[in-house]
C-alpha cells in the first residue's frame, strides 16, 4: 500500500524546496517574526523547532547540526540567545497565527512568531 509522504512540495524540485525552507527559518531566527504563506509557516514551524531543540542541548554535536541550516553568527545567535529563554519548555516554540488571504492569489497569510 502507498503510503503519503511527510511534508510539502511546494511544486519545488527537492534542492530549491531545501534552499525556500533554509532561507526562511533564516529569516525567522533573524526577525524572530515573519509573514508568510500559511502552509509554509508550517513547514518552516517543523524545521525551526527542531533547531530550537537541538540548540537547548548546547554541545558541539549540537551547534554543528545548527551549522548545516544556518550561518555561524545566526547560530551563535540561536544558541546563546535564543535557546536559553526555552530551557523549561518541552517543545510548542512557536506560534502561528492566521492572516487573511492575499489580495494578489489569495493565499491564506499568517505571521509566525517565537512564544515569549
Amino acid at each position: 500500500m502507498r503510503k503519503q509522504k511527510q511534508g510539502r512540495k511546494f511544486h519545488r524540485e527537492r534542492d530549491q524546496r531545501k534552499a525556500l525552507l533554509r532561507s526562511l527559518t533564516r529569516e525567522f531566527f533573524l526577525r524572530q517574526r515573519i509573514k508568510t504563506t500559511y502552509e509554509r509557516a508550517k513547514e518552516v514551524r517543523r524545521l525551526a523547532e527542531r533547531l530550537l531543540t537541538k540548540a537547548k542541548k548546547g554541545d558541539l554535536s549540537s551547534r554543528r547540526y545548527l551549522l548545516r541550516f544556518l550561518s555561524p553568527s545566526l547560530t551563535k545567535k540561536v544558541m546563546e540567545e535564543i535557546a536559553p529563554r526555552y530551557l523549561l519548555r518541552n517543545g510548542g516554540y512557536t506560534r502561528i497565527i492566521k492572516m487573511g488571504p492575499r489580495k494578489s492569489d489569495s493565499a491564506l497569510m499568517a505571521i509566525l512568531e517565537l512564544v515569549q
